[in-house]
């Protein structure tokens, strides 16, 4: 079985100050994982590691090369950064979704019936499709927030990696999201790892739980793993 992340006794120091030790999980194929913890607890510094945009100190982190299937894995990230969006960013919505699917091989091709499809479909999910047409910059933080989960399902990625991706959506749309991640977890296959402050919302959708603690000798804010708790399996 092809596991999508794979996290083995993973160490991370800023300089000689340790941030997390003993960090150990899988990601797998129909896997949805909530990652929480306090603030300040490293939860994106461990993202970071698993996207190679840190090197561990310690221990090891694989993304498989491959999904499932043996075709090369595509993974979609949404950073806690998308509101970030300057007001003079000089792309639409649309512009900015479609750009997604040039990740699926479509580099200097015409996007096709099917590839504008998976668009609008991806900006319906999140309930950007009537303000399709909007400059970018004249969204607001929440409105940014969704039309870049929109992007990442519009790539149709294997694996999700998500740091707080529903700021500023409110309970109906937060309820959504997770619907339509639990979705193409359970029916496609997609692997996913979310950083979350909202763990009791999210549990009934979630399949695994890796909790980050503070580790009570330590003299920094360094911290561990409490444990990968499997949940209760969600019904589609």
């Amino acid at each position: 079985m092809v596991h999508y992340i794979e996290v083995e006794k993973l160490a991370f120091h800023y300089q000689d100050e340790p941030v997390l030790e003993n960090i150990s999980f899988e990601v797998d194929p129909e896997d949805f994982v909530m990652l929480t913890g306090e603030n300040g607890a490293a939860k994106t510094t461990l993202l970071r590691n698993i996207l190679g945009l840190l090197k561990p100190s310690r221990g090891s982190v694989r993304l498989s090369p491959v999904n499932r299937s043996g075709e090369k894995l595509v993974v979609g990230y949404v950073s806690q950064q998308i509101a970030s969006f300057n007001t003079g960013f000089p792309s639409t919505v649309l512009e900015l979704v479609q750009s997604g699917r040039y990740q699926r091989g479509k580099w200097f091709k015409r996007l096709d019936k099917d590839d504008k499809e998976h668009v609008r479909r991806s900006l319906e999910s999140v309930g950007m499709w009537e303000m399709r047409n909007r400059k970018i910059g004249e969204l607001s933080g929440g409105q940014k927030q969704r039309i870049a989960i929109a992007r990442v399902f519009a790539a149709d990625p294997d694996l999700f990696i998500l740091d707080e991706p529903t700021t500023g959506m409110d309970v109906q749309a937060r309820e959504e999201f997770y619907n339509l991640l639990r979705h193409n977890c359970m029916e496609h296959g997609k692997g996913i790892l979310m950083v979350t402050h909202d763990h009791e919302e999210i549990r009934h959708y979630a399949s695994k739980h890796i909790e980050l603690v503070r580790k009570e000798d330590s003299p920094w804010r360094c911290f561990s793993m409490d444990s990968c708790k499997e949940l209760s399996k969600p019904h589609s």
